[in-house]
């Protein structure tokens, strides 16, 4: 299969289904400030701070398995506050909760096709 038909074909370093993940993390995270700083709801602006800790972390390619792993509940999780904690729903907040749906399962999809990390190799105490 050629590369232009595998989604999993790497752009620079990072495969297209990572690249999705990035620009959709990117995406919610300045949502989510933009709106804390215009609501004046700080909670709603740390969530976008913690996405962009995340980009952070996954660009030192700091145990990027554990990051799609915690970043599907720490997604999900915002759905349901969302629904209980606004009153009122513009157009702006469906479109970041499209994007959390579509961040989950590009989550899910990569957590569950990354390889575990190899373990580092332990010193053994001289005999």
């Amino acid at each position: 299969m050629n590369a232009q038909n595998n989604p999993d074909s790497k752009i620079g370093a990072l495969t297209r289904v990572q690249w999705l993940a990035v620009v959709l993390v990117a995406i919610t995270g300045v949502l989510h400030v933009f709106a804390g700083i215009v609501e004046g709801r700080v909670p709603v602006a740390l969530a976008g701070v913690g996405y962009a800790g995340a980009l952070v972390l996954f660009f030192l390619n700091y145990r990027r398995r554990l990051l799609y792993l915690i970043g599907v509940p720490y997604t999900a999780v915002q759905i349901p506050i969302w629904l209980v904690a606004k009153s009122e729903y513009g157009v702006v907040d469906y479109v970041d909760k499209a994007v959390q749906v579509v961040l989950i399962v590009v989550l899910v999809y990569l957590y569950l096709n990354t390889p575990t990390e190899p373990a580092k190799p332990t010193a053994t105490p001289a005999d």
